[in-house]
């Protein structure tokens, strides 16, 4: 009976191996949301975004041949603007290999050149190689707001810096935000920043949490790294006249395994608000 038990239990385990491992090395899913955003005119063109986070390069699961392919799978869906949540980069100590700042960005220097390509910083980032980051961003034309915001076409996109880290300044990002006309939308490392927005604000794009990386089958996760637990930690969330959409991300952190939480790149499609 023992030995029937020992057997079953490392049934077990090699399955949940097998899953974990396929979880992880994934192709990355391809999520879609449409949205009208107030203060775009109603005869404006659809602005197509892919939202990527959490690329976390470093061995074994995220080499920058890895991302290679991933950035050739974003080409294929032809967005207007790719924008990126932060944490470009791993630290971690079960990393089998740490890349610097500027080889783990290099990748993105493949994006289409038609496409305008947005990020932010994240915690890891902060932590490790920023200097290296930034110049890899800036040769990868991959603009970095920090705090700051920008007008693209029809929308103002605000770029806040990592929240996790108190890095985060939101007044002075939509104090520049309104000084400009279209619809609004902030980039942000941490899904956190979303509560505080003022009612009919807008969407909030954000990763951080890798939708809890380690999900239970039936969903949630028992660490988000977010002070909201699973209320914006994965997907898509309407409140107070705001949206907002947290990605899985693509890498990994602490651990490099997920398990029920798969890669992700959400492309999200921008209309203008629906005639009353």
């Amino acid at each position: 009976m023992k030995r029937t038990w020992l057997t079953i239990a490392a049934l077990i385990i090699a399955a949940f191996g097998l899953k974990a491992y396929s979880d992880t090395m994934a192709t990355p899913e391809i999520k879609r949301a449409t949205l009208h955003l107030p203060g775009i005119a109603a005869d404006a063109a659809p602005v197509i975004i892919a939202l990527v986070s959490d690329i976390h390069v470093a061995g074994p699961d995220m080499p920058p041949e890895r991302l290679t392919t991933i950035v050739r799978q974003i080409n294929d869906l032809s967005p207007d603007i790719v924008m990126i949540a932060g944490d470009f980069i791993s630290d971690k100590r079960t990393a089998t290999r740490l890349y610097s700042g500027e080889e783990a960005v290099a990748p993105l220097d493949g994006l289409d050149d038609r496409i305008t390509k947005i990020a932010v910083p994240g915690n890891h980032d902060h932590w490790y190689e920023y200097s290296g980051i930034k110049a890899g961003l800036t040769k990868a034309n991959v603009t970095l707001l920090v705090n700051d915001a920008m007008q693209v076409g029809p929308l103002v996109i605000g770029g806040v810096d990592d929240h996790y880290t108190g890095r985060a300044d939101v007044g002075p990002t939509k104090a520049r935000m309104d000084a400009m006309s279209g619809g609004r939308i902030i980039l942000s490392h941490s899904p956190d920043i979303f509560p505080d927005l003022p009612a009919d604000f807008g969407l909030v794009l954000a990763g951080h949490t890798h939708c809890g990386q380690i999900r239970y089958p039936w969903g949630g996760s028992p660490a988000t790294m977010s002070d909201y637990g699973n209320r914006y930690a994965c997907g898509r969330a309407d409140e107070n006249g705001n949206t907002i959409v947290t990605g899985a991300g693509l890498g990994t952190s602490i651990l490099p395994v997920r398990l029920f939480s798969k890669p992700e790149i959400w492309l999200i499609t921008i209309r203008p608000p629906n005639p009353q």
